[in-house]
């Protein structure tokens, strides 16, 4: 049985810890893949991104989205944290450590988690631009959906 961690916060997010919390002192595990999603500055246009989120329902459809990558792939540890509040560029939003004895295992759970919160979790993105105007709010994508469609096809 994996050992997994979510949660929602509006603290930075400590990269480096939680790679360590999955990957120090056991031998079980030969793989750790982490992905890291970042504000970007759009161009240089954005001062921050302000995420939003159903309190209760984002942190209990993250848990399920990461039991779900547990339980179709072999993972040892399963870490998924989502930022909310306002985020600058180059800070992190969302972190998914996936800790298995083998990589594939690994990437492929670090990759579904990532296109299911994509598409099920409730946040909701608000552009702040640099000129103090709110550019509004981040339209869904469909190649979100494509991702989504292809782990659905598979399974």
């Amino acid at each position: 049985m994996a050992l997994i961690r979510t949660a929602v916060t509006d603290a930075p997010l400590d990269l480096a810890g939680e790679f360590a919390g999955v990957s120090n002192g056991r031998a079980d595990v030969g793989a750790v893949v982490t992905f890291t999603g970042l504000c970007r500055d759009e161009d240089g246009r954005l001062e921050a991104l302000e995420l939003e989120h159903y309190p209760g329902m984002a942190e209990a459809e993250i848990t399920r989205i990461a039991t779900l990558a547990a339980e179709r792939w072999d993972v040892q540890a399963l870490t998924v944290l989502h930022r909310y509040g306002k985020v600058t560029p180059g800070e992190a939003i969302v972190l998914v450590v996936a800790a298995s004895s083998h990589r594939h295992a690994a990437f492929e759970a670090a990759e579904f988690v990532m296109d299911f919160l994509k598409t099920h979790a409730p946040f909701w993105k608000k552009e702040h631009a640099l000129d103090g105007s709110t550019a509004g709010w981040v339209e869904a994508r469909i190649a979100d959906d494509e991702a989504e469609a292809r782990w659905n096809k598979d399974a």
